[in-house]
């Protein structure tokens, strides 16, 4: 934060630099001093502006959020908050924190260890990194109460009061206050594996500049304090709950009709039409084994292993919610 608010200052001093500069320029006595000294230092003046204006709106959006505290909470631990904790991990949350392999991607194993950098292997390192949290009692969840999960996984807030960039753009906001309990009590039956390597978000200038630019995408609504889950079934509405927990909706848009490129992110398909092609059973297949009908495989950035991991039920409720109208 210092740092960047350091360089916040440097180009605000450069902003009256240049806009003093240009003063002088169209004041000279000779003409082409004043067209080209004048024509290059307002342009470099408004230019330098307009990174002083996204800096700050993106450092004031990230390091000074208008999130609740966090709440006071105590999670009670029961043996069903864990299981159910476990089930929503294993498909919500492994895919980013697991233990790293010799490539410098997660393996999708146990434990939770994280220390996967995303901005660097999706090739956004340019704006800084963003290292996955060991979520283990291991690291830094040790130091955190209840409360301050339950605000991480709510509000997308840390322990210091900083939004988190790339779970500000997860639907896990959208988890029932149970759910998010439940998580809360999995992370913590898990035994401590410690790490030393820096985790967390560490977003420079650049990134700060994009962000207040509106280049990452449309930020999601604000989350409420209280979400209750649809009662399950096998429909569209539980379904819709299901594509929150498995993580769809963050890549295919909140209505999984797909999502527009962003300036570090490519364009998301509409996975309707497709499953629209496919019975149930077919369905299932595909996600169980990341293979269409036709013998291709999902590219690589399907994480279909999100949704072999779900519940009968649950992928027959996925599959009512991609297959129904969009209102």
């Amino acid at each position: 934060m210092i740092g960047n608010i350091l360089v916040l200052i440097l180009v605000l001093a450069l902003v009256i630099l240049f806009g003093w500069l240009t003063y002088r320029a169209v004041r000279a006595k000779k003409l082409w001093l004043k067209i080209v000294g004048g024509l290059l230092g307002g342009v470099m003046t408004l230019i330098l502006a307009a990174m002083v204006f996204m800096g700050g709106k993106g450092i004031a959006a990230t390091y000074f959020p208008d999130a609740p505290d966090a709440p006071d909470l105590a999670v009670v631990n029961t043996p069903e908050q864990i299981a159910r904790g476990e089930y929503l991990v294993d498909i919500a949350c492994v895919g980013c924190h697991s233990q790293v392999g010799s490539d410098g991607n997660p393996t999708g194993q146990h434990p939770l260890s994280g220390g996967w950098n995303i901005a660097e292997a999706e090739g956004f390192g340019f704006i800084g990194d963003m290292v996955t949290e060991n979520l283990t009692p291991g690291g830094k969840l040790a130091n955190y109460s209840d409360g301050e999960l339950f605000r991480v996984l709510r509000y997308s807030i840390d322990q210091q009061g900083h939004e988190l960039g790339m779970m500000a753009f997860l639907p896990y906001r959208e988890l029932s206050n149970e759910d998010t309990e439940a998580i809360i009590a999995y992370l913590r039956s898990l035994p401590p594996v410690p790490t030393t390597g820096v985790t967390g978000d560490k977003m420079n200038f650049l990134g700060a500049v994009m962000s207040g630019a509106g280049l990452f995408g449309e930020a999601p609504p604000p989350a409420p304090a209280v979400v209750t889950a649809p009662p399950q079934g096998v429909n569209a509405e539980y379904g819709k709950y299901v594509a929150t927990f498995g993580e769809c909706r963050g890549c295919h848009g909140p209505d999984a009709t797909g999502a527009p490129a962003t300036s570090v992110s490519p364009a998301i398909p509409n996975p309707r039409p497709f499953v629209s092609e496919l019975t149930l059973e077919q369905f299932t297949a595909v996600m169980r084994s990341g293979v269409k009908p036709d013998g291709h495989p999902f590219p690589e950035t399907m994480p279909w292993q999100n949704a072999s991991k779900m519940a009968d039920d649950d992928l027959a409720a996925l599959y009512a919610y991609l297959s129904a109208l969009v209102e």
